[in-house]
């Protein structure tokens, strides 16, 4: 029987409620200031139950956020409360005549009023920008599975310290097909091992962006839809294998969304935290390695390229790693599962740059997935694999560089590869950003919470059900279903290619 942890009972009242983007005592609290606040309109024989049971209400439900955690957007619900208890409060407090000893004049107490609900309505407004994300459920066949690796490198030395003894050191979240775990089974932390390793992480993504780590106090809290170390689903049938790479600055699980629906259709996804150029990263031992790079790839082309050609040696090497383990020379669970000879390698940002580096250096990678990437580095030897590009909608206004650089890298190719540009679509979109960022059209598009995810790992499955599981059919009609697309097409021996719509 699966134990359920310490935090299980906290987790169940921290639940947030779908579509209002709170837990039930943070919906108590608001309900309770708001009581308060209308207790003050009310007749006699009224006011006084409604502004003890209002009270009663709020402080016991803030005694419970207060046990479990108070998020700042419950700041000003409660302010605003303790405003409104001013107006409240006193006309129930009588001399021994039996009158009210002050109650404020209407003139006096409507502004109040107004004021009160105006600051108690900024908590669930800030709620709603700044949520708990909720992650979509998976629409594949299998359940889905978790657990983080960590492998060193003895043969690559680590190029971001002076130490000559120091290895390069990766860590890999593993997502992979699983079988259905019992009802009431907890499921996996979002952002790392641990609740306070995911704190850890979320205030280095914050403190990256530029933003003060509270406004993100949300993500630490949330849960994905896939379960830690559960067991491999039955059947014996082989996974195939899609390595992934976060931007510039991301993180390991920045993909979560995207990774449990490849996951749930059957393919082994690993993504990769890069020590010195992720946010942050947390080793088994605890010990923690801050970005030293800066994401200012676009301004400093060799800076850049060299951040990937890091990148995409971590990314060959981590495929070395699963090899290995399916091999059995480590005695594991995925042993034996893994399709190793059907692997596709794919990055979000300079994530994808790197992605298409190590399938021009790596010809163990059958096909690449570039999410929104500038292409850095040197776009020789020829791309032999076919790659997806998906970008959201960019004119030589916009970023006069972009296009033209990411039509010669999939020109670059002895391969038919794909360009899909995604209407509606911010960045941020191709990572999990819409799940828990304000929905401001130009961080992370128009396409929305739920609409994002669906889009970005819908198209990345129509590709690789085609060029790894030999889908029949064309591709490209079945990526017209998410956006436009340009088809690059090899002519002649060296690869000649043609970009059409």
């Amino acid at each position: 029987m699966r134990r359920r942890g310490p935090g299980a009972e906290h987790g169940r009242v921290t639940e947030t409620i779908t579509g209002l983007s709170m837990s039930l005592p943070e919906v108590l609290v608001l309900l309770g200031a708001l009581a308060l606040v209308a207790a003050r309109w009310l007749p006699p024989a009224a006011r006084r139950p409604v502004t003890i049971g209002a009270g009663a209400v709020l402080v016991a439900s803030a005694t419970v956020l207060g046990v479990v955690g108070i998020r700042w957007q419950q700041l000003p619900v409660l302010a605003g409360a303790a405003l409104a208890s001013a107006f409240a409060l006193p006309p129930l407090l009588r001399r021994r005549t039996g009158r009210p000893t002050w109650r404020a004049r209407w003139w006096l107490a409507l502004p109040g009023s107004l004021a009160c609900a105006g600051l108690i309505a900024t908590g669930p407004v800030a709620a709603w920008a700044f949520p708990v994300p909720e992650f979509p459920e998976p629409s594949g066949g299998f359940a889905v599975g978790t657990r983080v690796a960590q492998w060193t490198d003895p043969l690559r030395p680590e190029g971001f310290t002076a130490d000559p003894d120091d290895r390069r050191t990766v860590v890999a979240q593993l997502w992979y097909p699983a079988q259905k775990s019992p009802a009431g089974t907890q499921q996996a932390q979002y952002m790392g091992r641990t609740e306070q390793e995911a704190r850890i992480v979320a205030e280095a993504l914050a403190g990256g962006a530029g933003l003060p780590g509270f406004l993100v106090d949300g993500v630490p809290r949330a849960r994905s839809r896939a379960v830690v170390d559960a067991p491999v689903a039955g059947g014996g049938e082989r996974f195939p294998v899609v390595l992934f790479s976060p931007g510039s600055g991301g993180v390991r699980t920045q993909n979560t969304a995207w990774a449990e629906e490849l996951a749930s259709h059957g393919y082994l996804v690993a993504a990769l935290d890069h020590p010195y150029d992720s946010a942050i990263v947390v080793l088994a031992d605890g010990r923690t390695i801050r970005a030293t790079t800066a994401s200012s790839g676009d301004r400093d082309e060799e800076l850049a390229a060299g951040w990937t050609a890091v990148r995409a040696a971590d990314l060959g090497f981590v495929l070395t790693q699963l090899e290995r383990l399916d091999r059995g020379e480590t005695a594991d669970p995925l042993t034996g599962r893994l399709d190793t000879g059907r692997t596709a390698v794919a990055g979000h940002s300079l994530g994808g740059a790197a992605a298409l580096q190590a399938a021009r250096q790596d010809r163990r990678f059958d096909a690449v997935v570039d999410l929104d990437g500038y292409p850095h580095g040197p776009t020789t030897p020829a791309l032999e694999q076919p790659a997806l590009a998906l970008t959201q909608e960019i004119t030589a206004g916009t970023d006069p560089r972009y296009l033209p650089r990411l039509t010669d890298a999939l020109e670059h190719s002895t391969a038919t590869s794909y360009r899909l540009t995604v209407p509606g679509a911010g960045h941020l979109t191709f990572m999990d950003g819409p799940l828990y960022l304000p929905p401001v059209p130009s961080i992370v598009g128009t396409l929305g919470r739920t609409e994002s995810p669906h889009v970005v790992a819908g198209a990345t499955l129509a590709f690789l059900d085609a060029v790894l599981r030999g889908r029949p059919g064309d591709p490209a009609e079945t990526l017209r279903a998410y956006g436009k697309v340009y088809t690059v097409s090899p002519s002649g021996a060296r690869g000649t290619a043609r970009l059409t719509p």
